[in-house]
């Protein structure tokens, strides 16, 4: 075969360092547009992106030459150092360690992108601890509570 083609959907979330509430509703659009174009000049392709006090949600077209944890740590520093540097809270701005990302079909792609739009109703019913061990089991992901979201 001569060319590359695939079909890659990743959804990727993390929190704050601690999960600390420092992502506030006035400084989210800019995080979320300045990650955009982190995903973007990597050459890969946003789908969604959402975040709320104390994570993120972002949902990629991913080209099979790119390593996930790349994307996720060049996400982490740069936004981190954007953040920073634009002195967008008050504190030294950190994301946490790890990080969860979850594949998906083509034909998920409305569904996952609403449930990342629709996190801040979500988050009236459901806390972040409890999705993400919804989020691990469902797909059948060991996890050791002690790491887990630290």
């Amino acid at each position: 075969m001569a060319d590359t083609y695939s079909q890659i959907y990743i959804h990727i979330v993390h929190s704050t360092l601690g999960r600390e509430p420092l992502i506030t509703p006035e400084i989210k659009e800019e995080i979320c547009r300045y990650i955009t174009g982190i995903i973007r000049q990597r050459g890969q392709k946003m789908i969604s992106i959402n975040c709320v006090s104390d994570h993120i949600h972002y949902f990629i077209g991913l080209h099979p030459n790119v390593n996930v944890s790349d994307i996720v740590r060049d996400v982490k520093h740069f936004s981190s150092k954007f953040i920073n540097e634009k002195h967008l809270c008050n504190c030294n701005f950190r994301w946490q360690d790890g990080f969860g990302a979850f594949s998906y079909s083509h034909s998920q792609i409305p569904v996952v992108s609403r449930y990342i739009e629709g996190q801040e109703e979500h988050h009236k019913r459901q806390s972040f601890h409890d999705e993400y061990i919804k989020m691990l089991e469902a797909f059948g992901i060991k996890y050791d509570p002690k790491y887990l979201l630290g």
